[in-house]
């Protein structure tokens, strides 16, 4: 990795982490610029303004979480039920290393610019969709709706981790994962 993208990658964990504290408009350029020990204005070299920074971490995040689904259903030579446990398992892990991204997507959302907005909503449907094929392929009654609300509903159960995480994260991994397959109805529970 470059300086350039090491310093990149710094300033969008820290603002992920300042913006999940005070949120996206109560952290300045100047703010966030000295917590990764930079001027202000040296954000500029990287981001074109604070919002294209919350731009690329929403949008990024949202790649990185359909591209390791999609991978990992593609690995899971056991069958959709073995691809739904390593989806569980992946997105716990999200979940619990990324809290500051799921508090920042969830409050900070109308901060968004509208292209970016309908990018992160095209990434996550597809992102859902993975799940909700699995589903299907395990319960092949269910609708793609009812899949689709299964998702969602896991998602809204995993990505709870900013507020129940309240025990250490492998005890809260084991809890999270046996809640999520339990719910989503994996023999794996």
């Amino acid at each position: 990795m470059t300086e350039t993208q090491t310093r990149r990658q710094q300033l969008l964990d820290t603002a992920a982490d300042l913006f999940a504290q005070r949120g996206f408009h109560g952290v300045s350029v100047t703010e966030l610029g000295a917590a990764c020990g930079i001027s202000g204005p040296a954000l500029y070299k990287h981001f074109p303004s604070k919002e294209a920074l919350l731009a690329d971490m929403l949008v990024s995040i949202s790649e990185r979480l359909l591209e390791e689904g999609q991978a990992r259903v593609a690995a899971a030579s056991g069958g959709p039920a073995e691809a739904l446990v390593s989806l569980v398992d992946w997105h716990v892990d999200f979940a619990l290393r990324h809290r500051a991204l799921i508090v920042v997507q969830d409050r900070d959302w109308s901060s968004l610019p509208a292209a970016s907005r309908e990018q992160v909503r095209a990434l996550q449907r597809a992102y859902v969709d993975v799940w909700a094929d699995q589903l299907r392929l395990i319960t092949p009654s269910l609708t793609v709706e009812a899949a689709r609300a299964m998702a969602h509903a896991a998602f809204g159960l995993i990505n709870s981790t900013p507020h129940s995480g309240l025990l250490p994260d492998e005890e809260m991994r084991s809890v999270l994962t046996a809640m999520a397959l339990r719910a989503l109805g994996s023999p794996r529970t």
